[in-house]
């Protein structure tokens, strides 16, 4: 899929609510990002670099996801900061993933993202409850879209 016709199949603003709501519920952090191509590159190497490079390590509790799509390759990886995955384990991203996979396979983008976005918050709800006014919103809500340059190695 051409990366402009991905992003413009994407709702955004149903993407971003979802992620409100997630975060609304515990102190965790999610992030949604489009790569235009993988150049290659394994999108789980990928997203954990993205994951750098978005400084998603720095949340206080280590509690951080990434939703990673690259539109070219059709590809994409969801990666959970160490705290969040000692909690959930391996088994939980694959379960993730699968689902995405089944609405991916019908075209549905918006309702794969929102639905792995809905099930990472309840994770994140359930590991890192939200802890009230003390508990700031420490990374962008917004979809983040990559510039298209190969990654750097």
């Amino acid at each position: 899929m051409k990366h402009k016709a991905l992003l413009e199949s994407l709702d955004r603003a149903a993407v971003v609510s979802a992620i409100e709501r997630a975060e609304r519920a515990s102190s965790g952090e999610i992030r949604v990002h489009v790569d235009p191509s993988s150049h290659g590159k394994d999108p789980l190497f990928l997203a954990e670099r993205t994951f750098e490079r978005l400084r998603m390590t720095r949340t206080e509790l280590r509690n951080g996801v990434l939703i990673y799509l690259v539109s070219k390759q059709q590809q994409f990886a969801v990666v959970g900061d160490r705290g969040i995955h000692e909690k959930v384990g391996p088994e939980f991203w694959e379960l993730v993933a699968s689902h995405m996979v089944e609405h991916f396979r019908k075209g549905e983008f918006t309702e794969g993202v929102v639905q792995a976005v809905e099930e990472v918050g309840e994770q994140l709800r359930h590991h890192f409850p939200h802890a009230g006014e003390k508990d700031t919103n420490e990374l962008s809500n917004e979809i983040s879209v990559g510039d298209g340059e190969p990654p750097r190695p």
